[in-house]
């Protein structure tokens, strides 16, 4: 890390003291929530959303009560004016919300935006400029002067075309880049851009001041807010609104701390998809302020489905780890933790205070749709390793090796998303069984036995197609030297042979279940497991249904390569 020398402190502090948001202890109400998924989040998709996708996406958010939508740049594509045509034609628009889209300052973006506008109930029109020192310096090379032409241009431009188009509109104005831009220019652009607009009490002119890139510490966002809140023109007919984003992974603090400087609306995304490390996240900030007893005026009250929406839309994937969210994040795993919720739990069924405050759990997971126990679990083509190898370790007591848990959940996962269906725990335990365990083709384990010297010597009699064969090896061990046995005669190369082995108590309570995993010289690693009374039987049926996975495999490859 020699090079931390070349970087230094890009941000600009206040001229004057900022800093009466520190007196105050935490936020009483939730602030004005526009979601930017259909914008932000949709930019930042490898594969962005198409028309349909789109449309559902936006009816999840008004399912989550969203007022304020901002669904695009209209100007920017076909599928993003096909789509805001589509919500005004089709009348999809609630009555009770407002939609936003973006626009940059040039004449015949601004132009296009309203041509895609004409006829809408209600719309916000996001205009903004670049200001911030590096942008006006590398990207743009021009002025202060010449950056403010260009926002009171745009703004003059949008006043004419919204006396002209059919529709009311409020005007939003964001400075992009604020977080890089001297605090007295970005004051001064924004309240020549709202001498333009005359805001008023029944039409407020919002103005966002985003963290496009997140430079400084969150105190210090908050002290840039509070003088923009305190110095801005027009304050009283003024929304002021946060456009966080993540870079420093403090897009969260930035928005609380925010809005304890005066910030009245955030801009954020569904868990905070956006570009580089993302938008600041709605719901954590929601739920952060439902954890302190302020209702956020959000439906979160099902996590899971809004969750599997999410990702199935955008194939994205939530963090196990993500809060609130996260598949992990009411589970416990150590024996003291466990103890402490259980007696917790106890406790708070006895009648023991009014509020929650049991040990380790933030708020009550039933609140979100979420249960501690994991009997939520359920399997479809959006859901992870760890959930399908929770179903098979509860409902038939498979304990999957933690290294083999990926390859059965994306085995699994492809069935479920072929047959478009969730499936059920017996559906994924006949899916382990056929791919997995104790597989006899193209290569069948008659019979085995062994000589012990020094080392183990194993004979093996197989079955291959209408052949018997008889194999012999040497090894260290029992199970090696049946392994080595295989590799030889059958000119087979891999390393690093995985074992586990354990009872299995559901169902039968004499079998055992062994797991092997081996490395192909390619470097792809493969999967078996042996079910049998005996247990070095079941390790020989594991290794055998391994070997024909391999075998099979490679195979496979041969007559791709030949043809």
């Amino acid at each position: 890390m020699k090079n931390y020398d070349k970087y230094t402190r890009e941000y600009f502090t206040p001229p004057v003291s900022s800093l009466k948001w520190t007196q105050k202890e935490y936020i009483t109400a939730p602030p004005t929530w526009c979601s930017v998924d259909l914008r932000d989040g949709n930019q930042a998709l490898v594969v962005p959303m198409n028309l349909q996708e789109k449309l559902e996406y936006f009816q999840l958010l008004l399912q989550i009560g969203f007022k304020e939508i901002e669904v695009g740049f209209p100007a920017a594509s076909e599928t993003e004016f096909a789509f805001l045509r589509t919500l005004i034609e089709q009348d999809l628009i609630p009555e009770d919300v407002t939609i936003q889209v973006l626009t940059q300052s040039r004449e015949h973006i601004i132009r296009k935006t309203f041509e895609a506008l004409q006829g809408v109930n209600k719309a916000i029109v996001h205009l903004y400029n670049s200001t911030s020192v590096a942008q006006r310096e590398q990207v743009f090379r021009k002025s202060k002067a010449e950056i403010i032409d260009i926002a009171i241009s745009g703004a003059e431009l949008v006043k004419t075309c919204a006396a002209q188009t059919d529709g009311n509109f409020q005007f939003q104005y964001s400075p992009e880049s604020f977080t890089g831009t001297e605090v007295e220019f970005a004051l001064e652009i924004c309240n020549r851009v709202l001498d333009v607009w005359q805001p008023t009490a029944q039409n407020k002119v919002i103005i966002n001041l985003p963290a496009t890139v997140s430079l400084s510490m969150p105190h210090i966002y908050a002290s840039q807010i509070e003088y923009m809140s305190e110095h801005l023109n027009y304050r009283d007919h003024v929304i002021l609104s946060l456009h966080p984003h993540n870079d420093r992974g403090t897009g969260v603090a930035d928005a609380e701390l925010g809005m304890l400087a005066g910030g009245q609306r955030v801009e954020g995304t569904l868990f905070g998809n956006g570009e580089r490390t993302g938008n600041v996240d709605v719901i954590t900030l929601a739920l952060n302020l439902f954890s302190h007893g302020v209702n956020p005026h959000l439906h979160l009250e099902n996590i899971p489905e809004i969750m599997s929406e999410y990702e199935r839309l955008t194939r994205m994937k939530v963090s196990k780890r993500h809060p609130y969210a996260g598949e992990l994040v009411f589970t416990a795993f150590s024996g003291s933790h466990q103890d402490a919720i259980a007696k917790g739990m106890k406790w708070r069924e006895e009648g023991n205070g009014p509020h929650w405050s049991v040990p380790y759990l933030l708020i009550d997971p039933k609140d979100i749709g979420r249960e501690y126990e994991g009997d939520i679990i359920r399997i479809n083509s959006q859901s992870g390793k760890g959930g399908i190898g929770y179903v098979l370790e509860q409902n038939f007591g498979i304990d999957l090796p933690g290294e083999m848990r990926e390859a059965v959940g994306y085995r699994v996962k492809g069935v479920s998303d072929r047959l478009h269906k969730e499936l059920i725990p017996d559906e994924i335990y006949e899916i382990f069984i056929e791919e997995y365990v104790n597989i006899t083709a193209p290569l069948e384990l008659i019979n085995y036995c062994f000589t012990h010297r020094d080392d183990y010597e194993a004979t093996v009699s197989v079955r291959m197609g209408e052949e018997l064969k008889e194999f012999t090896g040497v090894g260290n061990g029992r199970l090696d030297a049946i392994s080595n046995a295989l590799r030889t005669n059958l000119g087979m190369d891999y390393t690093n042979l995985v074992y586990k082995e354990h009872a299995l108590e559901i169902g039968s309570e004499s079998q055992a279940v062994t797991y092997i995993g081996i490395t192909a010289s390619e470097g792809t690693v493969y999967w078996g497991c042996g079910i049998d009374n005996d247990v070095m039987t079941s390790s020989v049926k594991a290794l055998f249904s391994v070997v024909n996975k391999l075998h099979h495999s490679t195979s496979t490859q041969r007559l791709v390569n030949n043809r």
